[in-house]
């Protein structure tokens, strides 16, 4: 098992310091990771939180998971890789290139 570990449903309020704070009763913390919005830099509602051992991460999952922390009940499972995303993203694009309707010549029939 690993132990670094997803923790969901934060508050927008939770810092950084109040997850370390939360799972440094159940472990050593070795790094606390708030998930930031790159548009507006506000807290995304989840993070990462690095325990030092398989075993202490095991136990915070089990003391934390469905807790509250700041009025909201978390969710802390085992943290799945980062899944690759296909390179150049998708979607949008120029519709003159490419079809759809709309503005932009029309065909007479």
């Amino acid at each position: 098992m690993s132990n670094k570990l997803f923790v969901g449903n934060l508050s927008f309020n939770t810092t950084e310091n109040d997850l370390n704070d939360a799972f440094a009763a159940h472990g050593t913390v070795t790094e606390t990771n708030l998930m930031m919005d790159r548009m507006t830099n506000r807290p995304r509602g989840f993070g990462f939180v690095t325990m030092s051992t398989a075993e202490e991460a095991q136990k915070a999952i089990a003391a934390l998971n469905g807790a509250q922390l700041d009025g909201r009940a978390l969710t802390v499972n085992v943290a799945r890789p980062r899944e690759e995303r296909a390179p150049g993203g998708g979607g949008g694009g120029r519709r003159e290139f490419g079809g759809g309707g709309g503005a932009g010549r029309r065909e007479r029939y």
